[in-house]
């Protein structure tokens, strides 16, 4: 699986960690939806993996209150916070997470299997902070069931996209990719499996990889 980093294709914008931050960790707040299995493997990162001593988890959010991924984190001795978004209108509902959320002063924050399309009422407070993980190609295939498209098309191949966000729909820059091999997978949850082990090594990898360019 060979991964294609775009760190050396353009200019990162300067983040406000870099410096000044010397030995100081990267603060996340990772936000999910769900189960939260990319947020439970960046939190491993953070305590024995490619994150330790680059980042910590200063909270892991939800915009269900009842998702497992805030028990699992809690679990792990994360703070959670939430925020129901049921019913709200997407604008005042992302001006009040985002609020919520600079009160923990994050560095990034790092979307997990958030299942909301953010509007720039949440962008702009992190602007150039955001990260994302997507399970297809963006120049191919944008927004959900990415897995599905690649299992209904047949593909012999896809691949994880970790990029920055933008007011764009899975438009933002591309950070790194790696390829998923799924000939031979003949199930969707194959190819869920396959794909999930290269999202929850990638995300972390690239975290770690920009967290260095940057100090």
């Amino acid at each position: 699986m060979k991964l294609l980093t775009a760190f050396e294709q353009f200019q990162l914008p300067a983040l406000p960690f870099g410096e000044g931050r010397e030995g100081k960790l990267v603060r996340l707040a990772i936000l999910l939806s769900g189960r939260g299995s990319n947020m439970l493997a960046l939190v491993e990162a953070t305590k024995t993996g490619v994150l330790k001593g680059l980042a910590e988890v200063v909270v892991v959010f939800s915009n269900k209150p009842d998702a497992f991924g805030l028990e699992a984190a809690a679990a792990l001795g994360c703070p959670i916070a939430s925020l129901p978004s049921q019913g709200r209108k997407r604008e005042a509902f992302d001006a009040d997470a985002a609020h919520l959320l600079q009160q923990y002063q994050p560095d990034l924050v790092v979307l997990a299997g958030y299942m909301r399309i953010l509007s720039p009422a949440f962008i702009q407070p992190f602007a150039g902070r955001i990260l994302n993980i997507h399970p297809a190609d963006t120049h191919h295939h944008q927004g959900l069931h990415a897995y599905e498209w690649a299992f209904e098309n047949r593909l012999p191949e896809t691949k994880i996209t970790v990029h920055l966000v933008d007011e764009g729909l899975d438009t933002g820059p591309i950070l790194a990719q790696q390829t998923v091999d799924l000939r031979g997978a003949d199930t969707l949850v194959e190819v869920e499996r396959r794909g999930l082990a290269v999202e929850h090594e990638l995300y972390a990898r690239t975290l770690a990889e920009l967290i260095q360019k940057q100090n």
